[in-house]
């Protein structure tokens, strides 16, 4: 699909918690896609101090400790600049339904122009794929993240990550509309509408 065709502004988006029930953000990441490609000069990234500590579980996946957050702003001094940055946009993750509930709980006056979810979309390219977790797709579709800042499970590179994950899977679609059709989950902004039904005739 030729990128021309896409949206204005399309951002890949990932976020980090601070393993709370329902989750605090620690760590937020926006990739925006420009041109056919991740632009990681103009890329969006936050480290945020949740109001509860995050736990030993959550610092052993992402990395990020009390300590190395403990100076860092709340999310009430980063909460417009960060919708700012959103506004407008459609955006993208790996298992978008957790990222986007995620947002928009911390953002309830925000809502996307559409979300684009790799999780699905990747179920629907890549039919024979063994699994279709982040970390299995970037094997299974050879990735090329030798670009992408910090380490895995950090926000900023799983964004990096399911940024090349999009761009290498959208050469399967001709349209825009295609690729939404097959990369929107039913209910989440962009959602294709459904067809209405036909009034049965006599003829």
């Amino acid at each position: 699909m030729i990128p021309t065709a896409w949206p204005d502004r399309l951002l890949v988006v990932d976020v980090e918690g601070n393993g709370a029930n329902p989750p605090d953000l620690v760590e937020l990441a926006a990739l925006p896609i420009r041109d056919g490609r991740p632009d990681t000069t103009t890329a969006g990234a936050w480290l945020i101090r949740p109001p509860v500590p995050v736990t030993p579980f959550a610092t052993k996946v992402h990395g990020l400790t009390n300590d190395r957050l403990a100076t860092c702003p709340p999310w009430t001094e980063v909460a417009d600049e960060v919708q700012g940055f959103l506004a407008d946009a459609w955006i993208c993750a790996h298992n978008a339904h957790v990222d986007y509930r995620v947002l928009a709980r911390h953002l309830p006056d925000w809502r996307p122009t559409g979300v684009l979810d790799t999780l699905r979309l990747a179920r629907a390219t890549y039919r024979d794929a063994p699994a279709h977790t982040l970390d299995a797709l970037i094997d299974y579709a050879r990735l090329d993240l030798t670009g992408a800042p910090a380490q895995r499970h950090r926000a900023t590179y799983d964004a990096f990550a399911a940024a090349a994950l999009l761009l290498t899977m959208t050469d399967r679609y001709e349209t825009w509309p295609e690729l939404t059709a097959a990369a929107v989950p039913p209910g989440l902004p962009g959602a294709p509408e459904p067809e209405p039904e036909q009034e049965p005739t006599l003829w």
